[in-house]
């Protein structure tokens, strides 16, 4: 029996042609790593495999907005920096840092690691931060309210076309359930304090160290006057 070459040629490509997509499609899904030595890129988004997010690595320019439930507001932190997200693709901590000495010498700079309340701000921070020759360096603990904000988030894009009691109103809302609990870390002009505040917000006991050694400890009433105070000389009496 004669054999068309032709007919068998074109048979052997097909399947040559077939096998190789197979292998390449099975190969490709295969590939679960690379590595390389270095990689310049200006943000990355780290999904689950649905596409939510869970985290972006991010320089100043390419930072995102405050994204809740996968809804990004506008939000300029004016950092690079760390976003971390929760399972439904909020925003629930992250890492900014930023830093320059402005033109008249004096440095401005920042590092900034804060943890938040679900679909809330921040409540525990870590911050350093320099202000010309002051700077600042602790850890805050802080309330927030049980409600979510993304509302009241919502509402805070349109403040500019409110009328100035209602962007009162608004900037009010969006402070209820906010206090300061505690801070423990260096103010001033190089105090050590640990300060810790009521509900409200007031400070209600401070412990301090002040450069030169000198120490007490504060306690405080509703209105912030001093009630009563313990130093070294007082224990001594």
């Amino acid at each position: 029996m004669k054999v068309d070459s032709n007919r068998l040629l074109f048979a052997w490509a097909g399947a040559l042609t077939i096998g190789l997509g197979v292998v390449l499609l099975t190969g490709a899904t295969g590939v679960r790593s690379q590595k390389f030595d270095v990689i310049d890129v200006q943000r990355i988004n780290v999904r689950e495999p649905d596409g939510t997010l869970r985290m972006v690595v991010s320089n100043r320019e390419q930072f995102p907005g405050l994204i809740m439930k996968g809804e990004e507001f506008k939000h300029d932190r004016g950092a690079a920096g760390i976003v971390f997200f929760n399972d439904e693709g909020t925003e629930n901590g992250g890492l900014a840092f930023a830093g320059r000495r402005k033109p008249d010498g004096s440095v401005q700079h920042f590092v900034h690691l804060s943890m938040d309340r679900f679909e809330e701000d921040q409540v525990t921070v870590l911050n350093h931060i320099e202000n010309g020759k002051n700077y600042q360096a602790g850890l805050t603990v802080n309330d927030r309210s049980e409600e979510s904000s993304i509302e009241s988030i919502r509402k805070f894009q349109e403040i500019e076309s409110l009328g100035e009691v209602e962007r009162e109103a608004l900037i009010a809302e969006l402070g209820e359930g906010f206090a300061e609990r505690v801070f423990l870390g260096r103010r001033g002009e190089g105090e050590a304090l640990v300060m810790l505040r009521d509900g409200e917000g007031r400070p209600r006991l401070r412990l301090a160290v002040q450069r030169d050694g000198t120490s007490s400890i504060e306690f405080l009433d509703d209105q912030g006057e001093v009630s009563g105070k313990i130093t070294p000389e007082s224990l001594r009496q």
